[in-house]
């Protein structure tokens, strides 16, 4: 081996080292500026219309399944809200979807990989923000909307196209910053 092609290789670590340094630095200045989320996580269906899907009812909510037809056309927009009864954020973005609800926004629910009795009793205790309400069991529709973990709301326009995904739970502060503006925006 020549001494050139032995520096060379004795400097690759640290200049890999230099760029994780640099990337690493880039992130955090654009977090610390706002410029950065890391909950903003993509979606492919922004802009589109949402997977076909159909679902069944949550037996006993009183409140009737739904499936992709049934987001078209509403002429207004429509929450769809991916949750559990065994997810802690959902608690916690519970109060908000109550809110909304009362404020006349539909809100329709998708009980993602739960126990039926599991959904119910949630809903139940913590009351029930739900114009429609359906299960996903397997978890199949969640994998087309895209969906890698509850609570996951998608923000549907009057004319029924995904305009925002939000993956994490909606706070008083995601309300009122994001999720409003954008209900004003699309209505």
């Amino acid at each position: 081996m020549t001494p050139t092609s032995r520096r060379l290789l004795l400097s690759a670590p640290f200049a890999i080292a230099a760029v994780g340094g640099v990337g690493f630095y880039t992130a955090l200045n654009r977090q610390r500026t706002g410029a950065y989320n890391p909950r903003g996580v993509p979606s492919a269906l922004i802009g589109q219309a949402p997977p076909d899907f159909t679902l069944p009812a949550l037996p006993e909510s009183g409140v009737e399944p739904f499936g992709a037809a049934d987001l078209r056309g509403i002429g207004r927009p429509v929450l769809v809200n991916f949750w559990a009864s065994w997810c802690v954020p959902c608690i916690i973005e519970h109060p908000q979807l109550m809110r909304l609800s009362r404020e006349g926004v539909p809100v329709f629910g998708i009980a993602y990989k739960d126990k039926a009795a599991d959904s119910l009793q949630f809903i139940r205790r913590h009351g029930n923000p739900f114009n429609r309400l359906a299960q996903d069991i397997p978890g199949r529709v969640a994998i087309d909307w895209g969906v890698f973990g509850v609570p996951e709301t998608y923000l549907l326009d009057a004319q029924g196209i995904i305009r925002w995904r939000y993956a994490g739970p909606i706070t008083d502060e995601v309300l009122e910053q994001d999720l409003r503006i954008l209900l004003r925006r699309h209505a």
